[in-house]
């Protein structure tokens, strides 16, 4: 949902908000504007991280979970409600594909609904959280994945301090990551930095052009193949992915 969807006050605005939302997840054409404000979003200051490390391709822009050959990609924002409402339908149809070994699971966070978490930057906050599990608990990134939609924090609110993100891995017996998720560190300016070069492109997958910019979450390519059917049927995507 972007910023322009929350034009009026209060609780009435948030009621359209969600009305918005619940229309557009009907029809099958939401995603979360990438367009939008930028104040009071705190910035990461370390150096992004590069390289590899454990199930974080830093360089490629993605955690992965799985070894499947076909390859799918999803851009997403971990406070975006599209996104939630994604994985709520889909999110069994891409976990039991990554089980089986049928899909590598390639995640790439971004963090442009940090505008709307109060100036806790929550996005990236959830993003680096992801990207700790990647490097200290690589087997565990589709589990966590999963928990930071459980009970998804709404646009709008706080999201969930550091000690909560860390909970959610430590609830799930993951490593702890508590002294990784770090305002100033490497991961949550690697997030940064894909959300910005997610607008300016171009987006590559394996080296190779497959969209210009990403324009809105959730973004998902099967194969450098772009889902563009209805978030909200599981049965349309479970073909489109091949299931």
């Amino acid at each position: 949902m972007s910023a322009r969807g929350r034009s009026a006050p209060g609780r009435f605005g948030r009621a359209l908000a969600a009305v918005a939302l619940a229309a557009a997840v009907t029809v099958g054409i939401a995603s979360c504007s990438l367009l939008g404000g930028n104040s009071n979003v705190p910035v990461a200051t370390a150096k992004p991280a590069t390289g590899t490390d454990g199930a974080a391709n830093f360089d490629g822009g993605y955690v992965s979970a799985g070894n499947g050959a076909k390859k799918v990609d999803l851009w997403f924002d971990a406070m975006c409600p599209v996104c939630g409402a994604f994985e709520k339908t889909n999110g069994a149809t891409l976990a039991n594909a990554v089980k089986d070994g049928s899909i590598t699971l390639r995640l790439h966070p971004l963090t442009f609904l940090d505008r709307e978490s109060n100036g806790t930057g929550y996005s990236t906050r959830a993003a680096a959280a992801l990207a700790c599990v990647a490097v200290h608990d690589p087997s565990r990134v589709l589990d966590y994945y999963q928990a930071l939609f459980a009970n998804q924090p709404s646009e709008g609110s706080n999201g969930l301090t550091d000690t909560e993100l860390a909970k959610r891995a430590t609830d799930l017996g993951i490593t702890d990551i508590a002294g990784c998720i770090d305002r100033s560190g490497p991961y949550q300016a690697w997030a940064q930095a894909n959300t910005a070069h997610s607008q300016s492109g171009p987006i590559t997958v394996d080296g190779k052009k497959v969209l210009d910019t990403i324009q809105g979450t959730p973004t998902v390519l099967v194969n450098g193949k772009q889902y563009t059917g209805s978030i909200s049927d599981e049965k349309e995507f479970a073909g489109f992915l091949g299931r």
